[in-house]
């Protein structure tokens, strides 16, 4: 939703402006072509490739672009770092970016064959392997139940310490046969793929997506100047509604100083979902720190 994103964002020459999840640079471009000749961006990303690929795609705004490899859940101590302490825009774009989708040895897909990682920090922590052969069947059904929205959560837990009990499971493969076998045949030939729910849950907690969600929001509105703007881009429900409620949260203390801008989530154009489906489940809220007098 770059266009959106702009129009939300308002990007002017001398401004600073942070990218959460600053992936491969497609938001972070076009706010440092609209904010010429001066603008700044600082760019956070757990993912080293995708920083390396971004700082290759920026090398022509020179120091305007500000790329960290990071987590936005330390956003202050980035800024910080670097001696900015306000910023008029704050962009989250949450969830995993097509480039990670499309890339078969990060694990992401369950269209490609590939080894079950998902981590968007690849240089730590668990893998989805090592959830899906270690995790205690409750535990395991209860993940894919709370970050999948999954119904047959139970049976793809108990189908998943069945096969890992003959052997690891350790392929994208691998999993998507389980998850196949496990589910009723109506819903494995449903519109949507029947693996998709419980990739999404793997994800979710080998990257801990949720855990640090709201602290970042707080933290993000607590940086903005009066009259900035945060913009969070969300792909399934758990996130949105983490949004929702602390925007929601935020804006009812008066003297914080918010005020929500989307009363309901904006949407993609017609366009952009026909010409990429991966955007068909965005959903993108605002909200805006405002002055004392209550003006932007």
């Amino acid at each position: 939703m770059p266009v959106e994103v702009l129009s939300w964002l308002r990007p002017k020459d001398g401004q600073i402006f942070l990218d959460c999840t600053v992936g491969y640079c497609g938001h972070a471009e076009k706010i440092l072509e609209a904010s010429a000749p001066d603008g700044i961006v600082v760019g956070i990303d757990r993912d080293i490739l995708a920083v390396e690929a971004g700082t290759r795609l920026l090398e022509r705004f020179g120091n305007r672009a500000i790329l960290v490899r990071g987590h936005f859940v330390d956003l202050k101590r980035h800024l910080s770092d670097r001696g900015i302490h306000l910023v008029h825009g704050v962009l989250f774009d949450l969830g995993v970016s097509s480039p990670q989708i499309d890339v078969p040895g990060r694990g992401f897909s369950f269209q490609a064959e590939g080894p079950l990682d998902m981590r968007m920090d690849q240089s730590a922590g668990a893998t989805a392997a090592d959830i899906v052969n270690r995790t205690e069947e409750v535990d395991l059904a209860n993940m894919i139940y709370e970050f999948g929205e999954e119904r047959y959560s139970r049976r793809i837990a108990r189908a998943i310490v069945r096969a890992r009990s003959i052997r690891p499971l350790e392929t994208t493969r691998d999993l998507v046969s389980v998850i196949e076998a496990a589910v009723p045949g109506h819903y494995r030939r449903g519109r949507i793929h029947c693996a998709t729910r419980t990739f999404q849950a793997l994800r979710i907690a080998v990257n801990q997506e949720l855990d640090h969600l709201e602290p970042a929001l707080r933290d993000a509105a607590d940086v903005l100047a009066p009259g900035g703007r945060l913009c969070v881009i969300s792909f399934h429900s758990l996130e949105d509604r983490i949004v929702k409620h602390t925007f929601r949260a935020l804006a009812a203390q008066a003297e914080q100083g918010f005020e929500i801008l989307t009363k309901r989530p904006q949407l993609p154009a017609d366009e952009e979902m026909h010409r990429n489906s991966r955007s068909r489940s965005a959903k993108l809220r605002v909200l805006q720190r405002v002055t004392k007098e209550g003006h932007a």
